[in-house]
């Protein structure tokens, strides 16, 4: 196995799985998506982000995904569509986020981070919104033809 490339003065990325939980309508239309908030003691605590976390040793995408949403949500997921990769150097850890689409899940949600939960439709009304999350709101915007702003922050 080779090692993992070095980036932003050398720095190892850290993978992190994202899920961007999304309601469809009758017809089957993409409508409201999930963000949650970060919780206290964690670096950025109450921004609002889509949830998810770091990928540990040996698990896919869709695996690390599927524990992080149960273990902060309570919930169970359908199939997590990759959608979109970006790369976010933030002051304490650059990190790869790996944004996965999921329109099915059962269990009702538990926040079980003490954290909170918002449906949110373009523009976001939770503020304020973690870097990370600003490049989908904007892709969000580019699929939907949204033309105003995206967050008001």
């Amino acid at each position: 196995m080779s090692e993992p490339t070095l980036q932003a003065g050398g720095r190892t990325p850290v993978d992190v799985a994202v899920g961007v939980l999304i309601e469809r309508d009758a017809q089957g239309a993409e409508g409201r998506f999930l963000l949650t908030s970060r919780p206290e003691g964690k670096v950025y605590a109450g921004h609002w982000e889509f949830p998810g976390g770091k990928l540990e040793a040996g698990e896919s995408v869709e695996q690390a995904l599927r524990r992080e949403l149960h273990e902060e949500l309570g919930i169970t997921i359908g199939a997590a569509h990759p959608w979109k990769v970006e790369m976010m150097d933030y002051p304490h850890a650059l990190v790869r986020l790996h944004f996965c689409k999921v329109y099915d899940w059962a269990g009702e949600f538990e926040m079980r981070e003490r954290q909170q939960m918002a449906w949110q439709a373009l523009p976001v009304q939770v503020q304020p919104v973690l870097p990370g999350t600003v490049p989908v709101l904007q892709w969000f915007a580019e699929e939907r033809g949204f033309t105003g702003a995206t967050h008001s922050g």
